[in-house]
């Protein structure tokens, strides 16, 4: 008797589990099958978020000491810790709500390419995967650059409406 409970509270698990991951791919189906109509009111838009997910240019203010370069994912680094505020262009958004232009981010640990020896639980400042660029941290006062060659690819093919990143809102 045991074993039949057992067994009914596993299949119960097993089936809410691929319902919620079907209703997860519904809604991926149906953000990716917008109308003509949607894509024609946010056209504009969509090319000016497509313009600002070119660069990334931030002042951070927060303690830490840091230091980060990035030639894409695969040939960067990051030794240090912080917990900062920033302001200004926040990057590639990576997804397709825009991104503040103002927030907090925190990042500690050691990082070289894909190894990744950083803390569980910071706030990081979510980097495109063809991303270059450089941050620094000293004392209080943090500076982060970058610019990704891929975004530019990405605005060029949206004004034929082909989006590369799919992060068109």
């Amino acid at each position: 008797m045991n074993r039949f409970i057992v067994a009914i509270i596993i299949s119960g698990i097993f089936a809410t589990a691929s319902s919620v991951g079907a209703e997860e791919e519904k809604a991926a189906n149906d953000s990716e099958s917008h109308g003509t109509l949607h894509k024609i009111v946010l056209y504009l838009p969509n090319r000016v978020l497509d313009v600002f997910d070119i660069a990334r240019l931030r002042l951070r203010v927060g303690p830490g000491v840091a230091v980060d370069a990035r030639v894409t994912e695969i040939a960067s680094a990051f030794v240090g810790s912080y917990a900062s505020v920033y302001a200004g262009l926040p990057g590639p958004r990576n997804r397709p709500m825009p991104k503040l232009p103002l927030g907090f981010e925190s990042r500690s640990g050691v990082q070289a390419s894909v190894i990744d020896a950083s803390a569980a639980g910071g706030v990081g400042p979510d980097y495109g995967p063809a991303e270059i660029g450089a941050g620094l941290q000293i004392l209080i006062i943090g500076l982060d650059i970058g610019v990704d060659p891929f975004e530019m690819a990405d605005l060029l093919t949206g004004f034929f409406l082909v989006d590369l990143r799919n992060d068109d809102l």
